[in-house]
């Protein structure tokens, strides 16, 4: 025989053995078997009792159709479908022998003793170790609750990719995100589209495009299009009546939270803030929940300096704490080149202003009650008989303390080297631009909510 002729035979017999080893027959076996052709193909109905095998893939039902050709088997009836720690179960299904795929849509449970999946449709993989269920999927394991309308499960990964409507439930937090990626084992979950980060403890809500979430670190971060959004409710002392409700609204380029004792925020870059009738706009702020304190920051030389609003009076410098008591403006502190611009409601004109290295406000029931100023302290501030103007005072000192009544100046107490000098109201009406200090600059785009949440909508419309 032709030696080229004997070759082909041998490959051919290799072959044959391959497919053979690759593509195990599935046995059956029950109490009663029924065989017939059905559209030119051999049929075996099994009936009581049964268990189809594979390798290590056992299944029972209660009634099963084996397709001999393909290999396959429609699982009719109480199936359970078994390899080493996995169970299936399912009303009804379908075994794939040469893929090794078993699926359902009849409602379908994954239990591997780590997690537990179900859905309305599944089909699992037995070669990778992959589960792709669809329709109301929810994964369970001990710490963590994910749903979605789709999902893939990676058994040897420890992984989940999940999209459309997909909420996480951890023990600190709920996340809802259009799509996310799960480590479970490690505790980190990525977020993508439409994300919320919500703290299950309280009403702080953390918002944006993508989010890592590290549950073990109890930290995370959102990097694309943040927005905090904290509710504060306050209640009398029974507890049964509100008596107001406050928000946190705080939007940058970056913000990352800290779960743990500090319940710390940091945003990052083109920073909004607005509480209740403060606002303001800087580089970097810190907000320790817990502490009730806001710190702004400056973080270059080139940069602009932090700024806050409150009510009619503008205050910056270098760097700027709020404390609050009872989510309530309570003290601020203004350090290094430190300004304060008041303007005067029934004459819009007239700005008090006062400069020093390091300024303490006092706050009383939310209002200025007295001012503190330490290291080169310049002023001017209009005078006023009962209601109307009587001029205004230019006066210096190494430090000063103001007493503020309604909001305007009441007592002014100057420290070390006292200068003043007064100018009367036939000077100053009219001329009211020319009293002001070099330092004196009006920051434009005070932070309104309004304005925050139409540009923050807006950019999540547009992506």
């Amino acid at each position: 025989m032709n030696k080229s002729i004997v070759s082909l035979i041998l490959v051919f017999i290799c072959l044959q053995f391959s497919a053979l080893a690759q593509n195990e027959p599935i046995t059956v076996t029950g109490e009663e078997l029924i065989g017939r052709v059905e559209n030119g193909m051999s049929v075996r109905e099994v009936a009581g009792n049964v268990v189809l095998r594979q390798g290590n893939v056992k299944i029972t039902c209660d009634r099963a159709i084996q397709y001999l050709a393909q290999n396959n088997a429609h699982l009719i009836g109480r199936v359970v479908v078994t390899q080493d720690t996995l169970t299936i179960k399912t009303p009804e299904g379908f075994y794939y022998g040469n893929e090794k795929r078993a699926y359902s849509n009849k409602g379908v449970t994954l239990d591997d003793k780590k997690v537990t999946l179900s859905a309305v449709q599944g089909e699992y993989f037995f070669k990778t170790a992959k589960a792709d269920f669809t329709y109301n999927v929810t994964l369970k394991d001990s710490s963590t609750t994910l749903s979605a309308q789709h999902l893939l499960y990676y058994r040897h990964e420890n992984r989940a990719i999940a999209n459309i409507m997909v909420k996480i439930v951890g023990e600190d937090n709920t996340i809802f995100a259009d799509s996310i990626e799960h480590f479970r084992e490690a505790e980190i979950t990525f977020g993508f589209g439409n994300v919320s980060l919500q703290n299950n403890s309280d009403r702080t809500i953390l918002y944006g495009q993508h989010v890592a979430d590290y549950r073990k670190k109890q930290y995370s971060i959102v990097d694309k299009d943040p927005l905090l959004v904290q509710v504060d409710t306050s209640y009398n002392d029974k507890k049964d009546t509100v008596i107001s409700i406050d928000t946190m609204i705080i939007r940058s380029q970056k913000m990352e939270a800290w779960r743990d004792s500090s319940m710390r925020f940091v945003a990052t870059d083109s920073v909004r803030i607005i509480r209740g009738m403060f606002a303001s706009k800087n580089d970097l702020s810190i907000y320790r929940k817990n502490a009730e304190q806001i710190v702004t920051y400056r973080l270059k030389d080139s940069t602009a300096q932090p700024v806050l609003w409150y009510e009619t009076t503008q205050l910056t410098g270098d760097s700027v704490t709020v404390t609050l008591r009872n989510r309530q403006i309570n003290s601020a502190e203004i350090t290094v080149n430190a300004l304060i611009i008041s303007q005067n409601k029934k004459f819009p004109a007239r700005f008090d202003q006062v400069t020093g290295q390091r300024v303490l406000l006092h706050f009383r029931n939310s209002r200025l009650h007295a001012s503190e100023f330490f290291g080169n302290v310049l002023s001017m501030y209009y005078v006023y008989d009962d209601e109307s103007p009587n001029g205004i005072v230019k006066a210096s000192a190494k430090n000063a303390k103001i007493v503020f009544s309604e909001s305007r100046v009441d007592e002014v107490h100057l420290f070390g080297e006292p200068k003043s000098e007064f100018h009367p109201e036939n000077v100053v009406a009219g001329k009211e631009k020319t009293f002001t200090l070099p330092q004196f600059r009006l920051v434009p785009g005070r932070p309104d909510k309004n304005s925050i949440f139409k540009n923050f909508f807006n950019s999540r419309f547009t992506l």
